[in-house]
C-alpha cells in the first residue's frame, strides 16, 4: 500500500517559500565544530534551504555498543535552524562500524564464489543477514525516538545507494535460507518449480524446493528461469530491508517525509514496487560520470553530459509515485570515481538544477558542502574547497537558487503551492523483470536494455514532448501514446491491458523482443509476439543478433530508393504480416534483403506499430515523428542534439548542453519579446547557458546553432 502523500507539508521551507529549493549535503563529523557555524552561515548566503546529514556516522553515532552520542548532531541540527533551513537526516546503516563487523562478521555479504566482502570501504552488510536486520532496527530506533518531537528535522533518507559498488546480490548462507524460504512462497513443491522453470535441460531438476542454492560458478550460463527468480529476490530482499526502516521512521513521526536516493541506470531494484514505501522519490545525479559509463563521450558531454540521459533519470525518478521529485546528490564539480575526471563547463552546475526543475524536481541537493581532507573521496569536488573557499559549484548553486525563486514567483503568483509536475502525453512502458530476463541471454554483446528504451525517448525529447515512464501494468488512459520497447516478458493480462488500450483510441508501438516469453522466461509453443500476435497484426517469423560491420538497414515500403535507407543496429526480426500493413522493408543485401521489418495495424480507434529492429537515430526520428502525428501530439521542430525544451506547469525551460551559441525561434520563427515572454535569459543563447520562457512554447519552437570556428 502506497505511503501517505504528505507533498504538501514537506516540499516548502515555509507557506510562502518557492517548491524547487537549493539544499546540500553536509558532514560536520569531518570538520572541527568551531568551523561549523561558518559553514552553516554560507550555506544560508547560498540561498539553501535543507541540509542532509549523517547518512555513514554510525561510528560516530555510537563509538560503542550501547553508547549513543547525538550532542554533536544536535549541535549542527540547531544551527542548521538558526539560520532558516531544515534538516533532511539519513540512516546510518550504509556503513556498520568496525566494532559491529568484529562482533558479528556474519552480517558481511559474500561474492559468489564465497569471497567475503570485508569492511574498509561501505556496503559491506548483507540484506538478509537477520543479526544485520536486528541492528538496523537497534539503531533506526534509536535516532527515530531522538528525533521524533523535534520539527527542526523534516524528513529521512533510508541507508545510502542501496545496490551501488555491486553489492544487490549477497551469496552467504542466510541469502541460500532466505531464496529458499522466497521459493518455498511461490511453489508448492519441486514438481511445481521443475515445471515453471523447466528442469528438464541438462538434467537440473530438483527433488525438493531445500535443494535449490543460491548461484555459484558454473561452467556455463545459469539457467534463465532460476536466475530470473534469483533477481526478483534479490529485489525483494531490498524492498524488505528498506520497508523496516520506512516503517519504523513512520512509527514515530508520521509527518516526516521517507525517501531513498536511487540511482543512474539502476537495474537490481524493481523501483515502482519500492516506491510504494516511499513518500518521496530522489536520486543522485553526476553528469559527467554517468554519460561515461553510457560508452564514448564527446567534448561537450565531457563537459555538461548527455541531457537526455539526464532527463530519463529524472522521469523514471518523477514517474514512479507521479509527483516531483528530488535529486538528493547534485555534482558540484570534479568527481572522483569515473574514469576521466574532467572539470564541468562554467555555469553547468547551474544548468543541471534548472534541467531537474523542468523535469520535475523540487530540490536540488549538491554533493557535498566542502572537499574533503581525508580518505576515498578527496578528488570529490564539493560546493566549497578543502580550505573552505568558495569553489565553482557554490557559485552556480548560489545564482541557480535565485533565479528558480524568481522564476516561480513569476510563474505562479496566485499559486502559494509553486511548481506542479510535468504533465505528459506520452508514456514509455519500462520494467525491471524484463531488464532482468534480457541480462541473462542478451544474445549480443553490444544489446543494452537501456540503449534500447532510449533510441525511443531520445526523439521525443528531441521534439520538446514530456514523456513518463512508466510499468506496463499501469493505467495508460491518459495518454495519447504509449511506446512499449522491450516487453520480453508478457502475460495474457498484459496483452489484454494493451489491447484496451489501443482499441479504446491509443497510439502504440511496441519495439523488438517484444512478446517472446512468458513470465517464467520461457519461450512459448506460439511464434512471437505471442499474446500479442492479433493486437499487432502480424506475428515474427526470424531474428538475428547485427555485430558493427554487417550492413544493417531498412527503408519505407513505400519509399523511392536508396535514399530512403534508415541505419539500425544490434537486433532485427522479420515478420509475416497477418492483418497488419508493412511500413518498413530491409533494403540490406543477404538474407533479409526484401523482408518485412516493421507493420502497422489499425485496431479499433487506435494503431498499433511493431518495429522488429532497435532504431539508430534517423529511424527513430522517424518513428517518433509518425507517432506523434497519428497522436495529434504538438511537439517542436527537431532540436539539435545537446539543445533540449521542456515544459512543466506552464512554465517552458530552454537549455544548451553544448558548447555552441543557439538561436530559439517561436513559432513563424518569431525571436521577439511579443512572441515569446522570457523569465529569464532570452532567445540567444550561450554555450551551456539555459533560458526560460512563460508559457507553452513547445509547439513549432525551432534553434538554429551558431558554431564557432
Amino acid at each position: 500500500m502506497r505511503r501517505q502523500d504528505t507533498s504538501a507539508t514537506f516540499t516548502s521551507a515555509g507557506p510562502n517559500a518557492q517548491l524547487m529549493s537549493i539544499g546540500v549535503c553536509y558532514f560536520p563529523e569531518h570538520w572541527p565544530s568551531e568551523r561549523w557555524e561558518r559553514d552553516v552561515e554560507q550555506m544560508a548566503e547560498a540561498g539553501i534551504e535543507y541540509v542532509r546529514m549523517a547518512e555513514f556516522s554510525w561510528a560516530v553515532l555510537e563509538p560503542e555498543r550501547g553508547e549513543f552520542d547525538f550532542e554533536w548532531l544536535d549541535e549542527a541540527v540547531e544551527l542548521i535552524d538558526d539560520h532558516g533551513m531544515k534538516a533532511v537526516l539519513c540512516t546510518p546503516t550504509a556503513s556498520p562500524p568496525r566494532w559491529l563487523v568484529d562482533e558479528r562478521p556474519d552480517i558481511l555479504q559474500r561474492d559468489r564464489d564465497g569471497t567475503v566482502k570485508h569492511a574498509g570501504s561501505r556496503r559491506h552488510y548483507c540484506f538478509n543477514s537477520p543479526a544485520y536486520r536486528e541492528e538496523t532496527e537497534r539503531v533506526v530506533r534509536e535516532m527515530a525516538d531522538h528525533y521524533a518531537d523535534d520539527p527542526r528535522v523534516v524528513g529521512w533518507q533510508t541507508d545510502n545507494e542501496y545496490g551501488c559498488h555491486g553489492t544487490a546480490d549477497c551469496y552467504c548462507e542466510d541469502c541460500a535460507d532466505a531464496f529458499r524460504d522466497w521459493l518455498d512462497e511461490r511453489y508448492a513443491d519441486a514438481d511445481e518449480l521443475n515445471e515453471a522453470w523447466g528442469t528438464t535441460f541438462w538434467s537440473q531438476q530438483y527433488d525438493a524446493i531445500e535443494d535449490v542454492d543460491v548461484p555459484k560458478p558454473t561452467p556455463a550460463q545459469d539457467h534463465p528461469s532460476y536466475a530470473l527468480d534469483f533477481r526478483r529476490f534479490t529485489s525483494d530482499s531490498i524492498i524488505e530491508y528498506n520497508r523496516l526502516q520506512t516503517d519504523l521512521l513512520e512509527e514515530y513521526n508520521d509527518d516526516w517525509f521517507v525517501t531513498h536516493n536511487f540511482m543512474n541506470l539502476f537495474p537490481s531494484i524493481d523501483i515502482y514496487e519500492m516506491g510504494e514505501d516511499l513518500d518521496l522519490v530522489s536520486w543522485d545525479s553526476y553528469p559527467t560520470g554517468h554519460v561515461q559509463e553510457a560508452g564514448e563521450s564527446s567534448h561537450d558531454e565531457l563537459r555538461a553530459g548527455n541531457p537526455d540521459l539526464l532527463s530519463f533519470n529524472h522521469d523514471v525518478y518523477r514517474s514512479i509515485l507521479g509527483k516531483p521529485f528530488w535529486v538528493m546528490e547534485q555534482q558540484p564539480g570534479d568527481v572522483n570515481w569515473p574514469p576521466h575526471s574532467a572539470q564541468p563547463a562554467e555555469g553547468a552546475m547551474r544548468l543541471w538544477a534548472h534541467h531537474a526543475t523542468a523535469h520535475g524536481a523540487d530540490a536540488v541537493v549538491y554533493f557535498r558542502w566542502r572537499r574533503c581532507l581525508e580518505a576515498q573521496e578527496q578528488y570529490h569536488a564539493g560546493l566549497r574547497k578543502q580550505d573552505g573557499s568558495a569553489d565553482r559549484g557554490y557559485h552556480d548553486a548560489q545564482t541557480a537558487a535565485g533565479e528558480l525563486l524568481e522564476i516561480e514567483g513569476g510563474a505562479n503568483a496566485d499559486d502559494s503551492d509553486g511548481l506542479e509536475s510535468t504533465d505528459a502525453p506520452v508514456a514509455i512502458l519500462n520494467d525491471y523483470e524484463n531488464i532482468w530476463a534480457i541480462a541473462g541471454q542478451e544474445h549480443a554483446p553490444d544489446f543494452d536494455y537501456w540503449a534500447l528504451l532510449q533510441s525511443f525517448y531520445r526523439p521525443l525529447r528531441a521534439r520538446g514532448v514530456s514523456v513518463d515512464i512508466v510499468h506496463p501494468e499501469s493505467d495508460l488512459e491518459e495518454y495519447e501514446a504509449v511506446v512499449a520497447p522491450a516487453l520480453h516478458l508478457l502475460t495474457a493480462d498484459l496483452a489484454d491491458h494493451l489491447t484496451e488500450y489501443a482499441e479504446s483510441g491509443g497510439q502504440l508501438l511496441f519495439g523488438p523482443r517484444t512478446g517472446v516469453k512468458d513470465e517464467y522466461n520461457k519461450f512459448r509453443p506460439a511464434p512471437q509476439p505471442g499474446p500479442l500476435a492479433e493486437l499487432v497484426g502480424a506475428t515474427v517469423d526470424q531474428h538475428e543478433s547485427a555485430p558493427e560491420h554487417l550492413e544493417t538497414t531498412v527503408a519505407p515500403v513505400d519509399g523511392d530508393g536508396a535514399d530512403d535507407d534508415l541505419p539500425y543496429r544490434t537486433w532485427a526480426e522479420w515478420l509475416n504480416p497477418t492483418e497488419a500493413e508493412p511500413i518498413l522493408e530491409y533494403t540490406s543485401e543477404g538474407v533479409t534483403a526484401g523482408k518485412t521489418a516493421a507493420v502497422r495495424n489499425t485496431v479499433g480507434d487506435g494503431t498499433v506499430v511493431y518495429c522488429g529492429v532497435q532504431p539508430e537515430a534517423d529511424l527513430g526520428d522517424e518513428l517518433i515523428g509518425a507517432l506523434l502525428e497519428r497522436a495529434e501530439i504538438p511537439h517542436a521542430a527537431t532540436l539539435p542534439d545537446g539543445v533540449r525544451a521542456t515544459v512543466r506547469d506552464g512554465v517552458t525551460w530552454l537549455c544548451n548542453f553544448t558548447s555552441n551559441e543557439v538561436t530559439v525561434e517561436g513559432e513563424g520563427g518569431q525571436t521577439d519579446e511579443e512572441s515569446i515572454d522570457w523569465r529569464l535569459g532570452g532567445p540567444e543563447l550561450e554555450p551551456f547557458d539555459l533560458a526560460v520562457a512563460a508559457g507553452d512554447v513547445i509547439d513549432g519552437l525551432s534553434v538554429s546553432v551558431h558554431r564557432g570556428d
